[in-house]
């Protein structure tokens, strides 16, 4: 049969490629007895390709009963599904048969299969793989010839990873998987549903159904319907019932569903960081800041450490000569000349000289940046008796770049 036919006579608006290959999977695998897992979210129209499988199927003329599992109580979900013995708990009065019993030879939907408490999956799996069940209170076993259709709007794989969903189970369910698209991937389609629901709202109604104007069109494409089909049915009724004239543009459809207005485009998702005065910054932002705070830190030490240094051996610095151009010192000292300080700078800085003096100095003690550092972190570290934070701060640095330090030069504190 093929795919327009079907859409014809099951009532299935639209022209989406993903629609369509749902469709044609549906077909073919209704003339089987395979167990089908059809997923998709909520108010898709997962029901309908049940029925589809069912009516195309060699099973049509038999019974077809759908059942939604999260709408019955865990404490009889097996009773309704595979019935119980009189007296097997309080409230029976009577033998009853469950859904596998009544609906022998035809086909079963169990429309949000994600729910079933672990025990009814167990029970579940049994059917499928023997058709065998015992009723709830009873010892005999029972056997069915049921085909199962079930449906989901929830990620089972995510479900059997975090252990509420039976990894047997699943496999044994989804034989023939079928997605159906959310409506907002289905482009025209939704104009072609909005307009159907309206013309059918009207005839039954016996009241001239509404038009949307090229900016209420646009309005309805864009936005993202979290309720599916189900929820622009409901807006396509709602609009057709308030709406004060027959041509709605987006300014009236807006103040009928004000929800409308929030479009599709696609958002960039943030990881929050709340502070202490409420303020929150993406993820990025967090990662600029810290970084920029460790550069600063880092900075701010090199200043210190070089301008004790500095004072330490007497160097005036030349005029115009950045700090950071001295991150690898070394002393050359002899008799006959000045003592210099060469450094990464292509040009070394002179120390002292000897003019003015009877004798020169040679400056015996290292000049070392790394060196100056790491004993001025031992010093603080020995004058604080190890409390870092207080040792940061009389360093003038932040604790998070002491611990780095500490652990840099191995320092044991």
């Amino acid at each position: 049969m093929e795919i327009q036919s079907i859409k014809n006579r099951f009532g299935i608006i639209g022209n989406a490629p993903a629609l369509n290959h749902a469709i044609s999977i549906a077909e073919r695998v209704a003339a089987t007895n395979l167990t089908v897992l059809i997923t998709g979210e909520s108010g898709v129209g997962k029901e309908v390709f049940s029925h589809i499988i069912h009516q195309l199927g060699t099973r049509k003329h038999n019974p077809f009963i759908a059942v939604n599992c999260g709408a019955i109580p865990e404490g009889t979900i097996d009773s309704e599904l595979f019935g119980h013995e009189k007296g097997s708990f309080t409230g029976a009065s009577e033998a009853r048969k469950g859904y596998f019993e009544t609906v022998n030879g035809g086909t079963i939907f169990l429309d949000e299969v994600g729910e079933l408490p672990h025990g009814t999956q167990a029970r579940l799996l049994r059917v499928l793989e023997t058709g065998e069940y015992i009723r709830v209170g009873s010892s005999k076993v029972m056997k069915t010839d049921v085909r199962v259709i079930a449906a989901t709007n929830v990620n089972l794989q995510e479900a059997v990873r975090a252990g509420r969903f039976r990894e047997d189970l699943y496999y044994r369910l989804s034989t023939v998987p079928i997605f159906i698209p959310p409506l907002r991937d289905r482009g025209e389609d939704i104009y072609l549903l909005f307009r159907k629901f309206c013309i059918d709202f009207a005839e039954r109604n016996r009241i001239q159904p509404v038009k949307l104007d090229e900016g209420a069109r646009q309005l309805i494409l864009k936005y993202t319907w979290p309720g599916n089909v189900r929820q622009l049915k409901n807006v396509a009724e709602q609009v057709s019932i308030l709406a004060v004239g027959k041509d709605v543009d987006a300014q009236a459809l807006a103040e009928i569903v004000p929800d409308i207005t929030d479009n599709r485009l696609p958002a960039l998702a943030e990881a929050r960081y709340e502070s202490g005065g409420g303020s929150s910054f993406t993820e990025r932002e967090i990662l600029y800041k810290l970084i920029f705070d460790l550069k600063k830190d880092l900075n701010d030490l090199k200043q210190f450490v070089f301008d004790i240094a500095k004072a330490q051996a007497g160097v005036e610095m030349p005029t115009g000569v950045h700090h950071a151009a001295f991150s690898s010192p070394k002393v050359i000292t002899n008799a006959d000349q000045p003592v210099v300080l060469q450094t990464a700078h292509q040009q070394p800085v002179v120390i002292s000289d000897k003019k003015g003096y009877e004798d020169h100095e040679t400056i015996e003690e290292s000049l070392s940046i790394v060196d100056k550092e790491k004993e001025l972190i031992l010093k603080a570290l020995k004058k604080h008796r190890n409390r870092r934070k207080e040792a940061a701060a009389d360093l003038g640095i932040s604790e998070r770049t002491l611990y780095r330090k500490i652990k840099e030069y191995n320092i044991d504190a």
